[in-house]
């Protein structure tokens, strides 16, 4: 072998990988659907609620057609709008907020935990006013917050929490998963997620009656029955097609966040002792690493080189929410939330995906030793 030849790429993620894995029971899967031809709410549908039911501990799962859908409709089912305020991070994905700003409520930016990457119980306290309707923490890259914590706030102030879950599919802290703990969860089945689908999807799930029918009718056209309207319209449905690719992946996750568990672990293990800071380690829970993300002060010189020797790598997020142009009505300034916008500014994602090998783990980082001169 050619000593001097580079690599092959390495990518961020690497969706096809998974699709050769399971390619003949993703085929028969899509295939039945196109024989009975019920595109939408067909069977496979109501089979996947059932089963996500049952992974997830939860009393109701209503599937829905994006991690965003799925927010704006716990939010609308729990009567959130105008007038009131919703807590969240201001460092997650734009489709928190949104939701919020969507419903005509407020969203109310609280800074994270400088370890955590989650949202800081302290500046929860601080945030809490008598407009505030819910709490809505993220469990950022995999790893569930706080989330004792931020219960017991809400409970003194008399507030919902609703989880943003749409990257910790399968996580768990004591024992429970990510979603069990507050009022509702939304999740996204984006393709790129640990759970994901050929196209978009989400689900919420709740232990209110309440919540899920009426969320049931949001995503149906506002119907409690067919042509019978008791909601304003929407159409936030699963496809039939993407309820089947996902009945098909899911039992294999635990297995996949399994082996996300042990490619972060070598990771740790390999980049030890370099001026980066790594993530935080669980005490009670089982972080999925949707995301592996180490923070450095070099990180657009280090992303630079590692494209070079053709790693690549993601930023998530080079722009916290409180400074988002859609957003600036609200009034934050530029410093209002110095974690938040240190991570926008430091953080970097390295490949992450069940089907990596721990020799491209290697490849990664002696890629990122070789860059700091180890």
């Amino acid at each position: 072998m050619n000593q001097h030849l580079r690599p092959e790429p390495l990518p961020l993620i690497d969706i096809a990988a998974q699709r050769r894995r399971l390619g003949k029971s993703l085929d028969q899967a899509v295939g039945r659907v196109l024989a009975h031809c019920q595109f939408i709410n067909g069977p496979e549908v109501a089979q996947l609620e059932a089963e996500l039911a049952e992974f997830s501990g939860a009393k109701h799962v209503v599937t829905c057609a994006s991690g965003t859908d799925a927010l704006l409709m716990v939010l609308m089912a729990g009567r959130i709008g105008p007038g009131d305020a919703v807590l969240c991070p201001s460092f997650t994905f734009c489709a928190t907020g949104e939701a919020v700003a969507l419903t005509g409520a407020t969203p109310v930016f609280v800074d994270i935990g400088p370890e955590s990457y989650n949202l800081d119980p302290e500046r929860i306290r601080e945030a809490i006013s008598p407009s505030t309707k819910a709490i809505m923490p993220v469990h950022l890259f995999g790893r569930i917050c706080n989330v004792d914590a931020v219960l017991a706030i809400s409970e003194r102030a008399h507030v919902a929490v609703i989880e943003d879950a749409c990257q910790a599919h399968g996580a768990t802290l004591g024992g429970k998963r990510a979603g069990s703990f507050g009022l509702s969860a939304a999740f996204s089945f984006y393709p790129a997620k640990n759970l994901g689908c050929f196209g978009d999807g989400g689900m919420l799930v709740t232990r209110s009656e309440a919540v899920a029918t009426a969320a049931r009718a949001l995503r149906n056209y506002g119907q409690r029955r067919k042509y019978e309207h008791v909601a304003l319209p929407l159409n936030h449905r699963l496809d039939t097609i993407q309820a089947a690719v996902l009945r098909v992946k899911l039992p294999h996750l635990n297995g996949w966040n399994a082996r996300r568990r042990r490619l972060a672990a070598a990771y740790r293990q390999q980049l030890a002792g370099l001026p980066v800071a790594l993530p935080a380690i669980d005490v009670d829970g089982r972080h999925v690493y949707h995301l592996f993300v180490i923070e450095t002060d070099r990180r657009d010189d280090l992303r630079a080189y590692l494209l070079e020797q053709g790693i690549e790598t993601g930023v998530h997020y080079p722009i916290p929410l409180h400074l988002q142009p859609v957003l600036g009505q609200l009034g934050y300034p530029r410093g209002a939330f110095p974690n938040a916008e240190r991570l926008a500014a430091q953080s970097l994602s390295l490949p992450m995906y069940p089907e990596l090998s721990l020799e491209q783990v290697e490849q990664v980082t002696t890629a990122i030793r070789r860059f700091f001169g180890d």
